[in-house]
């Protein structure tokens, strides 16, 4: 196989990663402005998050109603700006009580926050919430997490996934949110936990009593990517680090906890086989000890919606949303996403099940979509 099977589709000259991989890890979000509705402060846990926001010396604006003002600027692009430096701490509506199916990641997605503080050019967030792109957090989580007992499966252990509209630890050091989760989950018996994410800061977590319960899996991207794409995150490094710690015994300073690496937007950049295949040995030296590790891959895609707010957002990247060189999928309701074309799908799928195996034989891949 030839990197020429697939179309590079970053074609920007400065994509090229220099000879050393970054090493830093993410800054705390600090969020310029923090708004709290009266219905969450009437929440014990939204008192928490108060509590957690007023050490970081943050100001703290009480809104007079529950509705949220003063989001939208000039502009797409301030508001953009405005959106992504505010920190609103509502309650979570009733609707957010009815979970979603979230296949293949998980049975259910149980939303902890919306709205996320890195600055990822792909982010899909772009295409699956609507309004500014303010970070939201729920202050009713602990109703929120009682309610998923409803959506357990007899006989079979649920799972249920908390980042699909947030990065959990990029917000954690400010609502204490996936703590709570982590906790929660530990007492749970036929219940599962998942969260993702691009930030290192774990060492809160490491002493928790999950259990075995709650899977850490962090979002690991070729050196190129994760330089050109994916700014306010924590470097590949940086993640691979935390990645270790969340996987070492307990014994060993560690937290102990069943772990996965979501590879993800895969991108075929120019020298694509190279580059994946360096971020692969590079995972397989942070873990080099026997752990619970699985596996996600998940192919760039996007959809017309989410092309347009992107453009919007950043009107300069070197993403390559050229719908010409994709080819189209539609789900059961008529909506459309654009996908690498079949063979180049193939030819990706392939290379990286092989790669993958050839270094942890017995870790599964859970899927590539």
């Amino acid at each position: 196989m030839t990197d020429q099977l697939l179309l590079p589709i970053l074609n920007s000259p400065t994509i090229t990663a220099p000879d050393a991989p970054r090493t830093h890890a993410a800054k705390l979000w600090l969020p310029k402005r923090v708004v709290f509705t009266p219905d969450a402060l009437d929440e014990p846990f939204g008192q928490q998050i108060l509590e957690r926001v007023t050490a970081h010396d943050l100001e703290v604006e009480i809104l007079k109603s529950n509705r949220l003002t003063g989001l939208r600027g000039d502009d797409a692009r301030d508001t953009y700006r405005r959106a992504k430096s505010t920190l609103a701490v509502v309650k979570a509506p009733p609707s957010a009580l009815r979970l979603q199916p979230t296949p293949p990641s998980a049975d259910w997605q149980m939303n902890l926050a919306e709205g996320c503080p890195a600055h990822c050019q792909y982010c899909y967030l772009a295409g699956s919430l609507s309004g500014p792109p303010v970070v939201k957090v729920f202050a009713n989580l602990p109703t929120l997490l009682q309610n998923t007992a409803a959506y357990e499966q007899p006989g079979r252990l649920t799972s249920f996934e908390v980042s699909c509209y947030t990065d959990v630890l990029g917000i954690e050091h400010l609502t204490g949110s996936l703590a709570e989760c982590i906790r929660y989950f530990g007492e749970q018996e036929g219940a599962r936990l998942r969260f993702v994410s691009k930030y290192n800061h774990v060492d809160s977590l490491l002493a928790l009593p999950h259990q075995g319960h709650t899977r850490a899996r962090v979002s690991l991207n070729a050196e190129p990517v994760a330089r050109k794409l994916e700014a306010g995150t924590a470097s590949i490094e940086a993640r691979l680090q935390a990645l270790r710690q969340l996987a070492l015994p307990v014994a060993q300073g560690g937290g102990g906890y069943p772990v996965g690496v979501v590879l993800a937007p895969i991108m075929p950049i120019p020298g694509w086989q190279q580059e994946y295949r360096t971020l692969l040995d590079r995972v397989q030296a942070a873990l080099d000890f026997p752990c619970d590790l699985t596996v996600e891959f998940i192919s760039h895609r996007f959809t017309p919606g989410s092309k347009d707010v992107l453009l919007q957002w950043y009107p300069n990247t070197s993403l390559d949303l050229d719908e010409a060189a994709r080819a189209v999928k539609r789900n059961k309701f008529g909506g459309l996403k654009y996908v690498y074309p079949p063979d180049e799908m193939r030819a990706m799928k392939q290379f990286f099940y092989a790669e993958w195996q050839q270094r942890f034989p017995q870790a599964p891949i859970l899927y590539w979509t």
